[in-house]
């Protein structure tokens, strides 16, 4: 026993590397080319591509969650689960596709956008290649083997964006961010095919998907629930507002975004099949989720902590003045993003025990209570829509956490207690980095001169060096546990 729980150790140290290489990329590389396309389109353009990804990203859901996540908790899976499961993805997005062809022309009028139609029907063919990668997803999931789709992610990234960079210098406007998503799903399936040793066989089971579905329901209802949430900020501020506000607030919260989805990716990738591996052990749960927990947060806390503190010399090196308007919703967003590394793995140690059913339950309470949420705010305007809305993120920490108190033995009360260390470090860095910001911020005459764009990406710099060495120095002064842990982590993996 103690040398499975050994190896199993070793895979999930070697998972959490790959899969936080193959995310860290791959939102790197989408940020480096998104700052490009950004300068190159504006904010209007990013609001429109914005609208069209609700659906798209709605119907991915309803595609990929259920049965990939069964695929990865069920205990015994062959090629045959595989099978079955990659032939009912591809005729739900044959039948979801259709749908969406069909009501396109009625969301451009909607939101009074004639592009949105043709463009919506042109980049929901990705839902084909969704459904093969959600497949050779779970298989990789389950061999815990992400050195293959670290590699494959990055070289898709790299072929789709240079694509929507060409066709974006070629004045195809919002047409370019078509192109990019549409490649970049097409370029990762056609990677994965070549190097993953996943192959599908002749052969139809409604009886492995019955069995999948029992689980996989649950977990699919619970994501396309967290999905329109986590969405219908978009299109109620494209109501409310100008499609140029909607860009803002839809740049603004890309930032901390693309943060919170490459943690939350590499820990719902390497998680579940190490939870689902001692989903038979109260005590080993309860000791990985808390040990999962403690280094999410120490890791996230002070990066949000940070985004928040130089978000207004941030968004002028990277994207220039014209969209200088879009910091305070990335220091909201940012607040609310903090807390995810809570919720994943929460969720997670959930389905490893094969409780999607309170899953379901809390996605159910936490969406109507957000709806609510959302309700009441849009008389007081965009701003305190984005509060209410990250505000409301910290108290599902305690919704998300409760479960885990009966089974585990591991609840909300301990969870906080447990980080509230690299809370309160992230804290006084933020806040010390913060003033900081704006006291050079008066340095206008500096800043304005020729080399005004070289002072201002100094500042930057000068200002990120300050948040890490005060986030740092605290946390060796105190010893913090996580801090010590990581290290520990980080030498073992190197005499490996």
């Amino acid at each position: 026993m103690k040398e499975n729980n050994s190896e199993l150790k070793k895979n999930i140290i070697s998972g959490f590397f790959w899969k936080a290489l193959e995310n860290g990329g791959d939102q790197l590389i989408t940020f480096v080319i998104s700052l490009v396309l950004a300068r190159l389109l504006g904010p209007e353009k990013y609001g429109t591509m914005a609208l069209m990804l609700i659906f798209v990203s709605i119907a991915n859901v309803m595609i990929q969650t259920g049965f990939q996540t069964a695929l990865i908790q069920k205990k015994e899976v062959d090629i045959k689960d595989y099978s079955s499961v990659l032939y009912l993805g591809l005729i739900m997005a044959l039948v979801i596709y259709l749908v969406i062809f069909a009501i396109a022309p009625f969301a451009a009028e909607y939101f009074s956008d004639d592009e949105i139609g043709p463009m919506l029907r042109v980049l929901s063919l990705m839902l084909f290649a969704g459904a093969v990668v959600s497949v050779q997803t779970a298989y990789i999931a389950r061999n815990m083997d992400f050195k293959k789709q670290c590699a494959a992610t990055v070289i898709a990234d790299i072929l789709s964006g240079a694509a929507g960079i060409y066709a974006a210098l070629m004045d195809m406007g919002t047409w370019a961010l078509v192109l990019q998503q549409l490649l970049k799903n097409i370029f990762l399936m056609l990677i994965l095919m070549m190097t993953v040793s996943l192959r599908p066989a002749a052969v139809f089971s409604l009886k492995r998907l019955s069995s999948l579905f029992s689980y996989g329901w649950k977990v699919l209802v619970s994501g396309l629930i967290d999905t329109v949430y986590n969405n219908i900020y978009t299109p109620v501020i494209s109501k409310l507002y100008s499609p140029i506000t909607t860009g803002l607030y839809s740049r603004g919260n890309q930032f901390p975004q693309i943060i919170a989805n490459s943690m939350a990716q590499t820990m719902q990738a390497v998680m579940l099949p190490a939870f689902s591996k001692n989903q038979d052990s109260s005590d080993n749960l309860a000791s990985m989720l808390r040990r999962t927990i403690k280094m999410g947060s120490f890791v996230m806390f002070p990066m949000m902590a940070g985004l928040m503190a130089v978000s207004g010399p941030l968004i002028e090196v990277l994207l220039g003045s014209a969209w200088s308007d879009c910091a305070p919703y990335l220091m909201l967003c940012a607040l609310g993003y903090s807390v995810w590394p809570m919720h994943v793995a929460n969720l997670q140690a959930i389905n490893a025990q094969g409780r999607s059913d309170i899953y379901l339950k809390l996605e159910i309470i936490k969406k109507l209570t957000g709806a609510f949420v959302l309700i009441f705010s849009i008389n007081y305007g965009i701003m305190m829509m984005i509060f209410l809305k990250s505000i409301f993120d910290f108290v599902c920490t305690v919704i998300n956490a409760a479960p885990n108190g009966r089974l585990i033995g591991y609840g909300p009360l301990k969870q906080w207690r447990d980080v509230l260390p690299e809370f309160l470090v992230s804290a006084f860095m933020g806040a010390a980095v913060y003033i900081s910001s704006k006291l050079v911020s008066g340095l206008t005459g500096v800043f304005d001169s020729p080399s005004g764009a070289f002072f201002k990406a100094l500042v930057l710099f000068l200002l990120i060096a300050e948040g890490v060495a005060l986030y740092l120095i605290p946390a060796v002064i105190f010893k913090l546990e996580s801090l010590i842990y990581l290290t520990g982590i980080i030498k073992g993996y190197k005499k490996r």
